[in-house]
């Protein structure tokens, strides 16, 4: 009996000797976790693209050819942490002020499903629209919804909602004064 105890006795300081032994991360170390996010996805907006062609005013082809088509896309924007170096930290005891990198686009999404074919209008002497004419449309499209994309205020929104997660996580590791920038380079797009 005597010896089982004097064995439990032995194993509880063993372990709080190595429990307190054990580093804790700095400040700095925690925040730089976030690293470990990578793309941190913040927003999402749906859009729907409406698609019209024509080509009817050549010359040589009789008659007219024309096709509106709608495509529905996600946009998701958000911010790249994997960026973030101790450059971007500054930690005075409780203060904290993080400069992060601005919002981008992390991808959009299109499904085949979402580009529909609303209306279509060929002559008696014209093929119609062939599949590869329909995916140059949709890829058309696409290109114009990216353009498009900081017009429809999705990197603010991501912004915003990026600042308010950092924010959170930053309370949570205990500081009280928290400043969140972003640097000063634009948008950037996929």
């Amino acid at each position: 009996m005597r010896f089982s105890f004097a064995v439990m006795i032995l194993c509880f300081s063993l372990s709080a000797v190595t429990c307190s032994s054990k580093k804790e991360p700095s400040k700095m170390q925690q925040v730089l976790g976030l690293q470990n996010l990578s793309e941190l996805a913040t927003s999402e907006y749906i859009v729907t693209k409406i698609i019209k062609a024509n080509d009817d005013n050549t010359w040589y082809k009789v008659g007219d050819r024309k096709i509106l088509m709608t495509c529905k896309a996600s946009l998701v924007a958000g911010i790249d942490l994997s960026k973030l170096t101790e450059s971007d930290i500054h930690i005075d005891n409780e203060n904290i002020s993080v400069t992060l990198p601005h919002a981008r686009l992390i991808y959009i999404n299109i499904k085949p499903e979402d580009i529909k074919t609303a209306y279509q209008e060929v002559s008696l002497f014209r093929d119609k629209f062939s599949s590869q004419e329909k995916n140059d449309l949709a890829a058309q499209a696409e290109k114009q919804i990216k353009e498009s994309a900081d017009s429809l205020g999705i990197f603010v929104t991501a912004e915003t909602n990026a600042t308010l997660f950092i924010n959170s996580f930053l309370q949570k590791e205990g500081f009280k004064n928290i400043e969140i920038n972003f640097s000063p380079q634009k948008h950037l797009l996929q």
